[in-house]
C-alpha cells in the first residue's frame, strides 16, 4: 500500500514520544485524526492514549470494516484508548461525546497482540463502572466542600446577627463600624449566591456538570446539608452523560455480571449495543440482558452453546419484538428438543415476530420441524433474507415444498445458503436444483457433508456454475471416495469421522469432471469449487 505524504509524515510525528508535548500544544485539530491513524498501525500506545484524551471532534470511530492487510489494533493500542476516555471525562479540552467501536474487536487468533471480543467487552464495561466510580468519589467530594462552605455561611449570618444586636446597643462610632461590616458580610454572601447560579450547559468537564446539576437542585430547594453527601440519582446521572460508547457486546456465564452491572448502573459513560453475542446462558440471563439494552441501537442478536429449548426460546422472541433496528438472528447449538410432545411446540419459530423484517437467519443445528419451515417460508422475512443457514437440520421429502417455497421467496435477495448436512441425497438435491437456479443473487453456497454421489455432485456443480453471481461452492465429498461400510444414507457425523480412500485416483477423477464442467460454463476463474471445510475464505462472499 503507497501511503500519501499526511500518513508519511503522522507516522513520524507519533514514532518520538518525548517531542509529543510540543506538537500536541500546536497541532490543528484537521490532524488529529491522521495521527491517531498513524498511532494505532505503528503501536504507539502513549500517542493513542494523549491524542483521544484530548480528542477535539464530538465522535470518534475506532474499528468497523478493515481493508484488505490491514492489521487490526494492538491490545496496548486499545487499552490506552479505553483509559483515555475515562481521563477525558475531566479534561476541558476533550470533546468526545460519541465513540465507535463497533467491529473492533479482532476473532482471528492468528493476529498476535490482538483484543478478540470477550476481552474488549470486558475491558469496555471496566471502562465504564471506572468512570462510574470515579464521577462519584468526585461528587463526594465537591459535596464535603459545599458542607463545609455552607457551614462557613452559617457563622457568618451567626456573626451578622451579634453585630446587628451590638449595634443597636452601641454608640455611634460603633454602629458605623458595625455597618461598614454588615455590608461587607453582604456582599460576600452575594458573591457566593451568584457562584450558586447554574453555568451553561455547554461547560465542559464531569465534575463541572455534576456540581452544576447540583446547584440546581439547590436554587430550587429540594437539598438539604445531608444530601449533599448523598450519592447522584439515577436521574441526576441522566443528565450528566457525557460520552455514549457503540460497540459489540459479547457475553458467556463468566463476564455476564460485569456486563449487567455496566449496562444496568447509570453514570458518564453509556454503553450502547450494536450486536450482541450470548454464550453459555440461559434463557433468564439472557432475557434480563436483552431488557437493559437501549432498544434504537441492537441490530443483531448472536446466541450460542445455550440450553434454551423450546421454552427457553419461546421466551426470548417475543423479546426481540421492541428493538426497531434488528435485522440478524443467529441461534447456534441452543439444543431444542428433539421430541416436541408438549402443546404449542411443534412450531418453535412462530414467535419471530419482529418490527422490521430479518436479512440474516442462522438456525444451524436447531432440530427444525416441517411446521417450522413452513413458517418462515410465509413469513415476512423471506423475501427479504441475505443470509440463511440451515445447517445440520435433517431435511427429507416433507420439509421440500415449504423449503423451495422459500428459496423462491428470498430469490432476489438471498446472498449466502448454507445446507451443511441436512441429509441431503441425489433424489432431495435434485428436487431442489431448480430452486437454486433461480437465486440470481447468490454468491455463497455450502453443501457439505451431504451423502451426494458423484453423479449428483456434478449436477450440482453444472447448476452452481449456471449462476453467474456465485463465488463459492462448498460440495461434499462424493460417497465413492469414502472407505466401504458406510450407510445408505449416512449422517454429517458419520461423514465427518469415516476415512476417505487412501488411494488419490477417486478424488482426482472427480476434480477433474468438476475442471470440465467449469471450463464448459466459462466459471474457472471466477467461481472457487472446494471440498474443504477448514481452509476455504469467506471473504469470497464479499461484494466486488
Amino acid at each position: 500500500m503507497v501511503l500519501s505524504l499526511l500518513n508519511l509524515c503522522a507516522r513520524e510525528v507519533v514514532s518520538d514520544h518525548s517531542s509529543s508535548p510540543y506538537w500536541l500544544s500546536c497541532v490543528p485539530r484537521e490532524l488529529y485524526r491522521a495521527l491517531l491513524d498513524a498511532a494505532f498501525a505503528h503501536c504507539r500506545p502513549l500517542a493513542v492514549g494523549e491524542l483521544v484524551q484530548r480528542w477535539p471532534e464530538r465522535k470518534l470511530i475506532v474499528g468497523g470494516s478493515r481493508k484488505s492487510g490491514e492489521c487490526p489494533p494492538n491490545r496496548l493500542c486499545v487499552q490506552a484508548l479505553l483509559l483515555a476516555v475515562v481521563r477525558g471525562l475531566t479534561d476541558k479540552r476533550c470533546c468526545l461525546q460519541m465513540l465507535d467501536l463497533s467491529g473492533l474487536q479482532c476473532e482471528d487468533g492468528r493476529v498476535e497482540d490482538s483484543m478478540g471480543g470477550w476481552s474488549l467487552s470486558v475491558a469496555l464495561c471496566s471502562m465504564v463502572l471506572q468512570a462510574r466510580a470515579a464521577a462519584s468519589r468526585a461528587h463526594r467530594r465537591d459535596g464535603e466542600r459545599e458542607r463545609k462552605r455552607g457551614l462557613e455561611a452559617e457563622r457568618d449570618r451567626g456573626a451578622i446577627k451579634r453585630d446587628r444586636g451590638k449595634v443597636g446597643c452601641g454608640n455611634s462610632g460603633e454602629s458605623s463600624q458595625g455597618g461598614h461590616r454588615v455590608e461587607e458580610v453582604e456582599k460576600m454572601d452575594c458573591r457566593t449566591n451568584e457562584q450558586m447560579v447554574p453555568e451553561d450547559e455547554s461547560v465542559k468537564g464531569i465534575r463541572r456538570r455534576m456540581e452544576i446539576q447540583r446547584r440546581k437542585t439547590l436554587s430550587e430547594g429540594k437539598s438539604n446539608t445531608s444530601s449533599n453527601n448523598s450519592s447522584l440519582s439515577d436521574q441526576d446521572w441522566e443528565e450528566v452523560v457525557m460520552v455514549h460508547v457503540r460497540a459489540d457486546i459479547f457475553v458467556n456465564s463468566r463476564s455476564w455480571e460485569r456486563v449487567r452491572d455496566a449496562l444496568s448502573q447509570p453514570g458518564p459513560l453509556r454503553l450502547r449495543c450494536r450486536y450482541l453475542r450470548v454464550e453459555e446462558l440461559s434463557a433468564p440471563s439472557i432475557a434480563s440482558l436483552l431488557g437493559l439494552l437501549p432498544q434504537q441501537d441492537l441490530l443483531g442478536v448472536d446466541i450460542r452453546y445455550s440450553s434454551l429449548g423450546v421454552s427457553g426460546l419461546a421466551m426470548l422472541l417475543p423479546l426481540l419484538a421492541p428493538f426497531p433496528q434488528l435485522h440478524s438472528l443467529r441461534l447456534h447449538y441452543c439444543n431444542l428438543d428433539l421430541q416436541r410432545t408438549q402443546p404449542g411446540q411443534q412450531g418453535a419459530l412462530q414467535d419471530i415476530s419482529l418490527s422490521q423484517p430479518l436479512e440474516v437467519l442462522e438456525l444451524p443445528y436447531l432440530c427444525l420441524t416441517s411446521t417450522d419451515l413452513a413458517y418462515l417460508s410465509c413469513s415476512q422475512h423471506a423475501s427479504f433474507l441475505k443470509e440463511l443457514d440451515l445447517s445440520e437440520n435433517w431435511l427429507d421429502e416433507s420439509s421440500m415444498p415449504s423449503l423451495r417455497r422459500l428459496l423462491a421467496q428470498a430469490q432476489n435477495s438471498l446472498c449466502q445458503l448454507s445446507l451443511c448436512g441436512c441429509g441431503l441425497s441425489d433424489a432431495l438435491l435434485g428436487a431442489l436444483l431448480p430452486s437454486l437456479s433461480c437465486c440470481r443473487a447468490l454468491r455463497s453456497l455450502r453443501l457439505a457433508l451431504n451423502p451426494l454421489s458423484r453423479t449428483g455432485l456434478l449436477s450440482l456443480a453444472r447448476t452452481a456454475a449456471g449462476i453467474p453471481s456465485l463465488r463459492l461452492l462448498l460440495y461434499p465429498n462424493p460417497l465413492e471416495e469414502y472407505e466401504p461400510g458406510l450407510p445408505a444414507l449416512p449422517s454429517s457425523a458419520q461423514l465427518l469421522d469415516w476415512p476417505l480412500l487412501e488411494e488419490s485416483e477417486g478424488r482426482d477423477l472427480t476434480l477433474r469432471l468438476l475442471d470440465e464442467v467449469l471450463n464448459l460454463r466459462g466459471r474457472s476463474r471466477d467461481l472457487l469449487v472446494t471440498s474443504d471445510l477448514l481452509n476455504y475464505s469467506p471473504d469470497l462472499t464479499v461484494d466486488d
